[in-house]
């Protein structure tokens, strides 16, 4: 029996379901994307599923909709995989184990994949119903948002006329988003050249910090690992002599690194000196971020004896300054939108192979002119230092539009049925509206969606209650775009 088939909107939640039993990770959208062909072909309804597996959905607008301008709901299909270590589910194979338990829905041991299963949920709900009243539709799914937005990239415009779109991939009821960052992830790269060197082995290792996303979460001016583990091996530099054999930390650049390693050989007589300095740094970096990572340390392990494969001095030297010399962080904040990050930087990973060294950034910016400079910033860095830097996944803002009528509509629909103002707000992050924008001149839209927590965790959950009510006011809306 089906877990949610009590709840309402029963439509709603039964296509919901019914995506949570198709495996749909970043990376395998096949037999979900073939779902919602399937979906059409069964309705009736012309569509377009392209080789990266987006979907199109065309459905005319009903009677005395005929001729009104056409709007876009559009949403993405994959979902983020993660689970917990004792969890059995192949994600590949397997569909998810829904549970409802006071009125929130929850996946047992995974993620959920609320982002973004329930804007597909509403779309093919809304295509399915006879009795709303709505414009001509073009509903557009696309896929691999979670891991760069590469479906929304791939996206051939011309096969869109609506100039309205209705983004359901906000997680916050009462929040409606209007503009968003350009990013992009930029890679330096440092040739190191090796020789064999004796001594004992230690590392540094900069851990405890609280991490987080680099775009929502940049704002919080949380400390970065791998920015501090460069801070301390610059003074250590100037305090006693140490080879580097290798510097890594992070795992993804559009997150905030929580640890960060450094490998190192010393004279074994300089063990102490070594513990002293771990101490000192560690005390001095607790002090500067006491409030927002109070957790963070310097530890020093020693290991064996022996003789190794390092950098040569040079090398070594160019790798610790890029360390400090690369900016991160907060570059300016919006003249415009109290309180929004403008543009900035994360020095998400560090990584080091037998002849490189490589830092991967994600830089982000609500302005592309800025974007463009702290780019050039970092090609101008790699060139005096001797490396190159490499652009990748780049991606447009969603700049603010001042006229919208469609955030006013959507301003007065929310006052009259909640009974307050909504937050109008923009964010230091990429959604697709930014690439669907670019596509598509002259593009009005709104980020919206109802109230989950935790999402990319193995704690995401939806809230029922909200999910009924934002259903109601995407149909209003919907009924007032006439």
């Amino acid at each position: 029996m089906a877990v949610l088939s009590h709840l309402e909107p029963a439509s709603a939640f039964h296509y919901f379901e019914e995506l949570c039993s198709i495996p749909h990770g970043s990376g395998n959208t096949r037999a979900v994307s073939d779902y919602c062909v399937r979906f059409a072909q069964v309705h009736g309804l012309r569509y377009v599923q392209d080789e990266h597996n987006n979907v199109i959905i065309y459905q005319p607008g009903t009677p005395g909709y005929e001729q009104s301008p056409a709007v876009m709901l559009q949403g993405h299909l994959d979902m983020v995989c993660e689970k917990e270590p004792d969890c059995d589910i192949d994600f590949a194979a397997d569909g998810l184990r829904l549970q409802v338990e006071d009125g929130v829905i929850s996946a047992r041991g995974t993620t959920l994949g609320g982002d973004d299963g329930i804007a597909v949920a509403y779309a093919l709900a809304i295509l399915a119903a006879e009795d709303i009243p709505h414009p001509p539709l073009e509903v557009v799914l696309t896929v691999d948002e979670e891991i760069g937005l590469l479906g929304a990239a791939a996206l051939d415009g011309s096969l869109l006329q609506s100039r309205i779109l209705l983004n359901i991939d906000s997680e916050e009821e009462g929040h409606l988003l209007i503009s968003c960052a350009g990013g992009a992830t930029a890679t330096c790269r440092l040739p190191v050249e090796r020789g064999e060197v004796s001594g004992q082995l230690a590392t540094l290792t900069v851990e405890g910090l609280r991490g987080g996303h680099s775009g929502t979460e940049i704002i919080q001016n949380r400390a970065n690992a791998n920015v501090l583990l460069g801070r301390a091996l610059y003074a250590l530099d100037r305090e006693l002599d140490y080879d580097l054999l290798r510097v890594d930390g992070g795992t993804k650049d559009n997150a905030i690194p929580r640890q960060s390693v450094a490998q190192l050989m010393v004279n074994p007589e300089e063990g102490e000196t070594l513990a002293e300095f771990a101490a000192e740094w560690s005390a001095t970096f607790a002090k500067e971020f006491q409030s927002t990572d109070p957790g963070v340390s310097l530890r020093l392990g020693l290991g064996e004896e022996g003789t190794f494969s390092a950098m040569g001095e040079s090398d070594k030297c160019t790798v610790v300054s890029s360390l400090i010399l690369l900016p991160n962080g907060i570059q300016r904040m919006s003249g415009d939108i109290p309180g929004l990050v403008q543009t900035s930087l994360n020095l998400g990973i560090l990584q080091t192979s037998e002849d490189e060294v490589s830092a991967s950034f994600s830089v982000r910016s609500s302005v592309s002119s800025e974007k463009t400079a702290l780019l050039h910033k970092l090609t101008a860095l790699m060139g005096v230092l001797g490396g190159r830097l490499e652009v990748s996944g780049e991606y447009p803002a969603w700049e603010y539009r001042p006229d919208s009528p469609l955030r006013d509509l959507m301003v007065q629909v929310f006052q009259e049925q909640y009974g307050h103002p909504p937050v109008v707000e923009a964010i230091h992050a990429g959604v697709e509206c930014g690439l669907l924008s670019y596509k598509l001149p002259g593009l009005d839209c709104v980020s919206f969606g109802p109230d989950m927590k935790d999402v990319h965790t193995t704690s995401e959950r939806m809230d029922v209650a909200s999910v009924q009510r934002v259903w109601k006011y995407l149909l209003e809306v919907l009924k007032r775009l006439k």
